[in-house]
């Protein structure tokens, strides 16, 4: 089949989802093509079967603000027509599956592709709730082929906040992880670390991540020499820097902004920490289980479809500091706990959350929308 596939192409769970899924479908055999105004962070530049479609989004003075939709569907248009697709999934209802029902409409019948559209969670719990875009986004839903969501949660969130009472297929994310670039010595000797017990955080910092929940939750932690915080964050982390400071954490946080080689930092962790407000999966999570460590998070959204609590990670049901840290100390202190659950984590991890798992699952879905091809 051929496929065409749109994406936000910054650091982002939907992102590496989208590129991994790609990847894999392009080794099984299918034509992929990507759209997006710049190329995915994670997407090769000369693997066999994977082409790479920029959009170009120029600036009118008639716009006051450059526009995305209209090109993007104007170049899914032509390589859809080019390059014959059969389906487009788009990452995202906004703008992604609104451009790909318009690109589709610009089409004669019988050369216009499916569109698949996978919900992540801003489009709903965000966007969704917004009078501006609610009405477009269940419009992009009701005129795809189909839709996704990556979680069980996501899915009943969206058939709540935006009425939506179309067919929803939950397909869990999945992870695909490098080999690290370097060796786990020489991450550690850049970082400094000596014997702590290295906690992980990776995210993009939003408000709903509560940053300032993690940092409190660290400053709780003993003994205080006994561990370092280490936050992979995709964006500037320097409005935080006055919270470290207040907390006396300058010396136990170290951050690293915009890393690609994820897989790097994933190899000297012991313990995840996750705090969001909520998340519809959370792929942070699945990423530590891959490389065999149990995460300490909140018990909201998707994370309970991740974590299986007590054997996989550790869930939390409050939002309060000491109750947070008190699931972390239990696995700072308790080391064989510690790689007892980390081995249970990658293993749920390889079978319920590999890309042998899950994407037969999509290519099930293209070949069901496209009528059995």
């Amino acid at each position: 089949m051929n496929i065409g596939i749109a994406c936000y192409p910054s650091v982002g769970g939907s992102g590496i989802l989208a590129t991994a899924l790609g990847e894999e479908l392009a080794r099984r055999g299918h034509g992929v093509h990507f759209f997006s105004y710049e190329r995915p962070f994670r997407l090769p530049a000369d693997a066999p079967r994977l082409h790479f479609h920029p959009v170009v989004i120029n600036e009118y003075p008639l716009f006051k603000y450059p526009d995305y939709t209209l090109p993007l569907s104007v170049r899914m248009a032509e390589v859809s027509r080019e390059h014959r697709l059969d389906v487009l999934h788009v990452h995202y209802a906004v703008p992604h599956a609104s451009a790909a029902i318009l690109a589709k409409s610009m089409l004669p019948p019988e050369r216009q592709p499916r569109v698949v559209t996978t919900l992540h969670g801003t489009d709903t719990t965000l966007l969704g709730c917004d009078p501006g875009y609610g009405p477009a986004i269940h419009y992009a839903l009701t005129r795809s082929d189909a839709v996704t969501a990556v979680s069980a949660h996501l899915k009943a969130e969206t058939q709540r906040v935006l009425g939506f009472d179309g067919p929803v297929e939950v397909i869990h994310n999945f992870f695909v992880p490098r080999a690290p670039r370097r060796s786990r010595e020489a991450v550690r000797r850049e970082l400094g670390l000596k014997d702590e017990v290295v906690l992980l955080h990776s995210s993009n910092l939003r408000p709903l991540k509560r940053i300032d929940l993690l940092l409190e939750t660290a400053a709780r932690l003993r003994p205080r020499n006994g561990f370092k915080l280490v936050v992979l964050a995709a964006a500037s982390f320097a409005p935080f820097a006055a919270d470290v400071k207040r907390l006396g954490l300058k010396d136990r946080v170290i951050v690293r902004e915009k890393v690609n080689e994820i897989e790097d930092y994933l190899q000297i962790a012991d313990v995840g920490l996750i705090t969001s407000e909520t998340e519809s999966f959370c792929l942070s999570i699945l990423e530590g289980m891959f490389f065999g460590f149990p995460s300490v998070a909140r018990r909201v959204g998707g994370i309970p479809e991740v974590v299986d609590n007590n054997a996989t990670g550790v869930l939390v049901s409050s939002d309060k500091p000491d109750e947070l840290a008190r699931a972390v100390n239990g696995l700072i202190q308790d080391p064989k706990r510690r790689l007892a659950m980390g081995r249970a984590a990658r293993r749920a991890a390889q079978e319920r959350f590999s890309a042998e798992a899950i994407v037969p699952r999509y290519e099930a879905l293209y070949r069901r929308v496209c009528g059995g091809i």
